[in-house]
C-alpha cells in the first residue's frame, strides 16, 4: 500500500479483509474497570474472568415431579409398591429414606438421603399410603446431581465477554451480585453538510433531514456506548476543525458522516489530516468506498460516507468490530451463513458488494435470499425491508439457486 503525505492511501483500494485487519490492529482496548451490579450489566464487557464459588446445583435434586426411591428397592419387572413416607417441596429438606419407602417429591427439591432415583408421577398410581409403579428403575434416573451445571472453582464467564441476558442469569446462579466490567466507550457523533437539518424543523429548499445522525445514535446505543451528540457542522474547513477539536476533548472515538469524499466541499478528511492523521479512506467495498479512519488528538476517528446505506454498511463491517475490540470484546466479527440465492447477479464488479436481502421461504420449504430491487446507496428503505446483507465477492456472477453468503442483521447489529 502507498500513502500520500496526509496519510491517505492512494490509487490501490484496500480489500475488506485488509481494512478490517488494519483497524483491529489499531483498536486500543480500554483499561479502566468498573464494578456494576449484575442486574445492570446488560451489554457491558467483562474485564476479568469470573469463578464460581459454589456448585450449581448445590445438592442432588429432582428433575421431575414424582417419587424419590431407592433403585435397589424396585423390582426389575412387574409392579413395585412402596410406602409414602414424606412430602418434599422445592426449598425443603426431607429426612432419610429407609428401605421400602418412597418420598413424594417436586421438581428442584433436594433428594432425601438414601434415594438415588425419581419415578415421574405419570408412571405412578397411589393406593392409600402406597405408591405403585412398574420397574425397572435405574440409579440416577430423573436426578440432577450436585454440580451438574457448574462445579465450584471453575470459570463461568471469561474476560472479554459481552454480557447478554443469559450471562446475567448465569452470574446470578452462582451468587455474583456484582461484575467487573470495562467502562463505557465514549463516542461523539458529528454530521457534516450545509444541507442537513434535524427532524421536526421546516424542510426548506435544498435541505434534507439528517437520517445518518439518528442511524448512528441507534447503532452506537446498541453497542452500549456513552453517546455524545455533537450536532452538525457546515461545509467549512475552519468550523470543521473546531468541531473535531471539541469532540476529541471528551470522546474516545469520533464518528462522522459526510465530507470524506473528494469533492471541493468535503472538508472532513482535510480537517482530520491537519489535526492528527488520516490512515485510510479507499476500500474495495460497495456501498461505502470513501471510509476514513485516523486520529484527532487522542481520539480515534471514523468518517463514514454521507449516503445512509453506505453509512450503515461501513459501520457494520468496519466500525462495529473496532468499537467492540476497543471495549474489550474478544469475538468481534459477525458470522455469515450460506443460503440459496433467490436472484441472479451478472455484473462482474471490482469491489465487493453487499446487497440488502430478505429471506423468503419457497414452496419447497427452502429459504432463499431475495434482493431488494433498488440497491442504491441512498435507498435506506431497503435496509428496513431486508433481513441482512448478501455478500457478492469481486468478479463473481450468481444464478438463482447458487449458494451465497448471507450476513443477517442479527449478527451485524448484535
Amino acid at each position: 500500500m502507498t500513502q500520500s503525505t496526509d496519510g491517505c492511501f492512494q490509487s490501490n483500494l484496500l480489500s475488506v479483509e485488509e481494512a478490517q485487519s488494519f483497524l483491529l490492529a489499531n483498536a486500543r482496548q480500554l483499561a479502566e474497570v468498573q464494578t456494576v451490579e449484575t442486574a445492570a450489566s446488560l451489554g457491558r464487557v467483562l474485564a476479568a474472568s469470573t469463578i464460581s464459588p459454589i456448585d450449581v446445583p448445590g445438592y442432588d435434586n429432582s428433575a421431575m415431579d414424582g417419587y424419590a426411591v431407592r433403585s435397589e428397592d424396585v423390582a426389575p419387572s412387574g409392579t413395585t409398591r412402596l410406602a409414602i413416607s414424606q412430602r418434599i417441596a422445592a426449598g425443603r429438606e426431607g429426612g432419610a429414606l429407609e428401605q421400602g419407602q418412597a418420598a413424594r417429591i417436586f421438581t428442584g427439591a433436594p433428594m432425601p438421603a438414601g434415594a438415588d432415583a425419581v419415578v415421574i408421577q405419570e408412571h405412578c398410581r397411589v393406593e392409600g399410603s402406597l405408591v405403585c409403579f412398574p420397574g425397572p428403575v435405574r440409579s440416577g434416573q430423573n436426578v440432577r446431581p450436585q454440580g451438574n451445571d457448574i462445579a465450584g472453582g471453575t470459570e463461568v464467564l471469561s474476560a472479554g465477554t459481552r454480557i447478554r441476558p443469559q450471562e446475567m442469569g448465569l452470574a446470578a446462579s452462582v451468587g455474583l451480585a456484582t461484575l467487573p466490567v470495562f467502562r463505557r466507550l465514549r463516542v461523539a457523533v458529528l454530521s457534516s453538510g450545509d444541507e442537513l437539518i434535524r427532524p421536526g424543523e421546516r424542510l426548506g429548499s435544498g435541505k434534507i433531514y439528517n437520517s445518518n445522525q439518528y442511524l448512528l445514535f441507534g447503532l452506537l446505543a446498541g453497542l452500549g456506548c456513552a453517546l455524545s451528540d455533537r450536532g452538525t457542522v457546515g461545509d467549512e474547513l475552519a468550523a470543521t476543525e473546531q468541531a473535531l477539536r471539541q469532540a476529541a476533548e471528551e470522546a474516545d472515538v469520533i464518528v462522522t458522516s459526510g465530507g470524506v469524499s473528494v469533492g471541493e466541499e468535503d472538508h472532513m478528511r482535510h480537517a482530520v489530516a491537519r489535526l492528527g492523521r488520516l490512515d485510510l479512506w479507499r476500500i474495495a467495498v460497495k456501498p461505502g468506498k470513501p471510509l476514513a479512519y485516523g486520529q484527532v488528538q487522542d481520539a480515534d476517528f471514523f468518517g463514514l460516507p454521507g449516503n445512509p446505506v453506505s453509512a450503515l454498511v461501513t459501520f457494520c463491517l468496519f466500525v462495529r468490530p473496532f468499537l467492540l475490540r476497543r471495549q474489550g470484546v474478544t469475538k468481534v466479527m459477525p458470522r455469515s451463513f450460506r443460503v440459496k440465492a433467490g436472484f441472479a447477479w451478472q455484473k462482474l464488479g471490482v469491489r465487493r458488494e453487499y446487497l440488502r436481502a430478505r429471506l423468503v421461504q419457497h414452496g419447497d420449504g427452502e429459504w432463499r435470499a431475495e434482493a431488494f430491487p433498488r440497491q442504491g446507496s441512498d435507498v435506506l428503505s431497503s435496509a428496513v425491508w431486508a433481513d441482512g446483507l448478501v455478500e457478492i465477492p469481486e468478479g463473481r456472477r450468481y444464478a438463482v439457486g447458487d449458494d451465497v453468503s448471507f450476513l443477517p442483521f442479527s449478527e451485524l447489529l448484535g
